[in-house]
């Protein structure tokens, strides 16, 4: 409940969805490709540098992004599994719990008891 209240918390702010949602365009299908560096982010969505390090931090610490080192560039990654938890954990009890998770994708807590459809 906390981790999902930090990321809902973070992503509803117009500034950090718009950065959040220019790194899920970036992302790559391969793990430890694709990103974006601060400036590449900041030019795309007119934001001020200062600004965007503020955002990013926020992001982060929800969660949400994660950083790496490439030679003297940091990229911006989103980080699936925090998002693909986060929309399993609003969609866990539909249907009654009937159903499991509406998402193939979605990571299944390890304490989910879980129905199969019928």
């Amino acid at each position: 409940m906390e981790a999902a209240i930090a990321a809902l918390s973070a992503l509803a702010q117009e500034t950090r969805l718009s950065i959040f949602r220019a790194l899920v365009r970036a992302q790559s299908p391969v793990a430890g490709e694709g990103g974006l560096a601060a400036g590449e982010i900041a030019e795309a969505l007119g934001v001020a540098p200062a600004t965007l390090s503020f955002h990013l931090k926020e992001l982060s610490h929800a969660g949400l992004v994660a950083s790496r080192r490439e030679g003297r560039s940091i990229l911006y990654t989103v980080n699936l599994d925090a998002m693909l938890g986060l929309t399993g954990f609003l969609l866990d009890d539909c249907c009654q719990g009937a159903c499991g998770t509406l998402s193939p994708c979605a990571v299944t807590p390890v304490n989910s008891t879980r129905k199969e459809c019928v």
